[in-house]
This record gives C-alpha cells, sequence and structure tokens, in this order.
C-alpha cells in the first residue's frame, strides 16, 4: 500500500457508496486480463483517505462477465480487452467482497476516461485486411495472413459494429467470407497478445 499527502497532485479518486452500488472515479488500471470472450477482470488502484491528511493508494479487484457494461467516454460499448494498464476507468460494483489481497467484487458498469474514437466515416486508425475467419455466435472477426498468427488481428465485433457489403449495404458478420478484403475502422487500442485484438467499429467489404 503506498501513501501520499493529500496535498499531492495524484488524480486517483475515492470510492463512494450510492445506495447498493459502490463507486469509484478515477481509478488508474494496474492489470488486466480478458478471456477472449465476455468474461475478465480489472485490477484498479484508488484513493483511500487516511490519518493526519495522507492518502492511502489501495487496490480492488473488478470481475468483470457478460452482465458488466463496458463503455467508452461517449457511452459507446467497447471489448474489456482494448483496456490495458495504465489507462483510467471510473467504475460501479458491487459493495459484497472477498477478503482476498487484493479484494474482488462485481463491475456492473466500467467506464473508459481515455479518450477513443466514435464510430463514423473516419472514428480511428483504418485497416486493410484480408478474412481468415468469422466467429458470429462470439463476435469475433480474424484477419491478415491464414498462416501467420504474428501478422493476424483479431477484432471484437459489438451490435455497434457497422458492416457492409462492397455496395455499402448493412450485413451480418456471418455474411464476411474467407478471403474477402474489408476495410476496419477500429480503436486506437490492441491488446498485448498473439493475434492482437482491438475493437472494431466499421467494417466494409472492399
Amino acid at each position: 500500500m503506498d501513501e501520499f499527502s493529500a496535498q499531492g497532485a495524484d488524480p486517483r479518486g475515492l470510492m463512494t457508496r450510492q445506495g447498493n452500488v459502490w463507486r469509484v472515479r478515477n481509478a488508474l488500471v494496474e492489470e488486466s486480463f480478458f478471456d477472449g470472450r465476455e468474461s475478465g477482470y480489472l485490477v484498479v488502484s484508488y484513493a483511500e483517505p487516511g490519518q493526519h491528511g495522507m492518502v492511502h493508494i489501495e487496490l480492488l479487484r473488478l470481475n468483470v462477465g457478460p452482465r458488466t457494461t463496458v463503455i467508452n467516454q461517449f457511452g459507446r460499448p467497447v471489448c474489456l480487452c482494448i483496456i490495458q494498464p495504465g489507462m483510467w476507468v471510473d467504475a460501479d460494483f458491487s459493495p459484497a467482497m472477498t477478503r482476498s489481497i487484493p479484494p474482488q467484487t462485481t463491475a456492473f458498469r466500467i467506464m473508459v476516461r481515455q479518450s477513443a474514437p466514435e464510430p463514423g466515416p473516419q472514428p480511428g486508425p483504418v485497416a486493410a485486411e484480408t478474412v481468415v475467419s468469422v466467429d458470429a455466435q462470439n463476435g469475433l472477426l480474424l484477419t491478415g495472413h491464414p498462416h501467420d498468427m504474428n501478422r493476424q488481428i483479431r477484432f471484437v465485433v459489438t451490435r455497434d459494429t457497422q458492416i457492409l457489403d462492397r455496395h455499402g449495404h448493412s450485413i451480418p458478420l456471418s455474411a464476411l467470407q474467407t478471403g474477402q478484403r474489408v476495410r476496419v475502422t477500429h480503436a486506437d487500442f490492441m491488446t498485448m497478445s498473439i493475434p492482437p485484438q482491438t475493437t472494431a467499429f466499421r467494417i466494409q467489404v472492399m
């Protein structure tokens, strides 16, 4: 547990309670894990007031599941996979915590405070890729070189992802075929996994 003077410049927020929900604002992500589907966890640090004007830095593990809402600062759903250590989040979570170190609890809502582009014609980086595989059930699109994982990207497709054919008509993810060339507009952040993973905002067949 670290500590600093309350007069210091550390921006981490305090844990507060509103009804049956605990909240922390400006929590710093210390560790992140995503299982590749809908679950994972974040270990975040926050400020806890101490005696004599000191503020302690505490850790909390936020368990994320299918019912957890994960959004960016614009209110757009994003994949847990884009949240990396060093980023800042706001979180709403259950007051029921384990006695482990750090304590664990269930996250209800996580908002990524770092800016992320919104869907649209030019919301972020654009990648021209070849479709390797499509997992419509789990909302995943794998692109790149079919025989080299180091040259692939896995895109998480959410309900807000816009998918278009070459004529600009909306199509389902399942309509994409292996070997097709697509242009993918995606989030700025990618995981450090192999292949790297990020959220797709817009996919168009070329």
